[in-house]
């Protein structure tokens, strides 16, 4: 039990400091989809997107390796200092050959906003480097600190640019660089990471080794780029950047149930790395795994069955309507990606990147197909559908792949039990008639129940026994 505290401990603490602020940017969406066109909105979501392109591409994943690595080397200073000197080394360097590529290229792209492609992306690639060392140092308290700076600075200037000053597009894309510099500065100091700016420490076969485990995630974290946002640009081009405002806000329901995982990842691919190697590993990783299922599903079948009712108070702009229709799509295809992200976590924990790799680049191809072909028949069910095909698809190999490393078994009963419901729930929300949608929902909230049961009795506990030592 000491391995499942821990985990819980310090997933809490990153929550803290994570979904907060990922809870009131998506409350501000009806100021976004308000304020904003829908084209503006698209530009936004584009930009954005070819950002999280270019990072893994700049950095060659050096963080990833940077917090794998960290976490073996917690106990041994000259070791720390050392890694940490030549991951610093390194990234700056990566990022000056960007800009003198980039100032290359400048003239060459013709757009109002492509400044940003310069500032945005070194400041996410500082921003991402000081976390991803804190978490590998075990210092989540200032992983969460520096994540509420950043998260909570965005959403405050966003609404001062976009509201006050009326900037539109260039007012959320300056938010962005200011509240990461933020974030870098913060954790800069509080870490005194200029202490390792010092040529003697760095050491180039340090730096190969991390390579070697960092370079073969890059394409994996490219297949995932064309997995969860290549539609992005299939639609910009095809369909145009309207309507990939209107996927971009259909797709913000789905992203909290992703960004809710993804903290939770934060830990968990930690915890696993630190106990893939104990003698009862299938056990931990079959609860873990069979937990998180039943919490994620939950959480998503429960967004479908309410969003009939609030899909109006969160989509305030005339111009997003359709966005109603792609959101079951896109958080079903997040209940497959999660599960996708678990299995990667074993991979991680082995250091077997390569694996990750192969897998995301056939369900990378898959989905640019899928989309491809399908776009000019059915519009924006395209980039939907071809979204959940992927990450079906992707699933279903690492499953049966991951049995050489580790035993994973999925309650059978609670499979075929949501395989029920999502059809129920599917077929009442296109129907769309309010008193159906009200039985639907009571359903899924009766299923959440009963399959959550336990977790929900043990934060009772926890919140009564919080209350206890509070009256005394």
């Amino acid at each position: 039990m000491k391995r499942e505290k821990q985990l819980v401990k310090n997933t809490l603490i990153v929550v803290l400091g994570k979904m907060c602020t990922q809870f009131i940017s998506f409350l501000l969406l009806p100021l976004y989809t308000a304020v904003l066109s829908t084209e503006e909105y698209g530009i936004i979501d584009l930009f954005n997107t070819y950002i999280s392109l270019l990072v893994p591409i700049v950095t060659l994943q050096i963080g990833q390796a940077a917090f794998r690595y960290l976490i073996d080397v917690r106990e041994n200073d000259t070791a720390k200092v050392q890694l940490l000197t030549t991951v610093l080394y390194t990234v700056i360097v990566q990022s000056i050959l960007y800009l003198i590529i980039y100032g290359i290229l400048s003239p060459f792209i013709k757009n109002n906003y492509k400044i940003f492609l310069a500032t945005n992306v070194i400041a996410t690639i500082f921003s991402g480097i000081m976390l991803d060392i804190s978490r590998g140092l075990g210092d989540n308290k200032t992983y969460s600190q520096g994540s509420v700076i950043s998260g909570t600075g965005a959403i405050i200037l966003n609404v001062f640019f976009i509201v006050v000053l009326k900037m539109g597009a260039n007012g959320m894309l300056i938010a962005t660089f200011i509240s990461n510099i933020l974030s870098i500065g913060y954790i800069f100091i509080k870490k005194k990471l200029y202490k390792y700016f010092s040529p003697k420490n760095y050491k180039f076969a340090i730096l190969k080794k991390i390579c070697k485990y960092s370079i073969p995630l890059v394409p994996n974290q490219l297949s995932w780029w064309f997995v969860s946002v290549s539609d992005r640009t299939i639609i910009s081009y095809v369909l145009g950047v309207s309507v990939n405002g209107i996927y971009s806000a259909a797709n913000k329901f789905s992203s909290l149930c992703s960004a809710a995982f993804g903290i939770f990842n934060l830990t968990w691919s930690e915890s696993a790395s630190l106990h893939i190697n104990d003698e009862d590993n299938s056990i931990f990783f079959n609860n873990i795994f069979n937990v998180t299922l039943k919490i994620f599903v939950s959480i998503s079948l429960l967004i479908i069955a309410c969003m009939p009712f609030l899909f109006r108070f969160f989509i305030t702009g005339s111009g997003y309507a359709d966005a109603y229709y792609q959101i079951p799509i896109l958080l079903i295809s997040t209940i497959f990606s999660i599960v996708v992200s678990l299995f990667g976590s074993v991979y991680i924990a082995l250091k077997k990147s390569n694996e990750i790799a192969k897998t995301s680049f056939y369900s990378a191809i898959i989905n640019i197909v899928v989309n491809c072909l399908l776009i000019k028949y059915i519009g924006l069910y395209a980039a939907s559908i071809s979204t959940f095909v992927s990450f079906f698809l992707m699933t279903i190999y690492r499953y049966f792949d991951i049995q050489k490393y580790i035993k994973i078994r999925f309650e059978k009963l609670f499979i075929v039990s949501t395989l029920f419901i999502t059809i129920i729930l599917l077929i009442t929300y296109y129907i769309n008639i309010n008193i159906i949608s009200i039985f639907s929902l009571i359903i899924v909230i009766v299923f959440v129940i009963h399959y959550n049961k336990n977790l929900l009795y043990h934060l009772y506990k926890i919140a009564k026994d919080r209350l206890k030592r509070d009256s005394i």
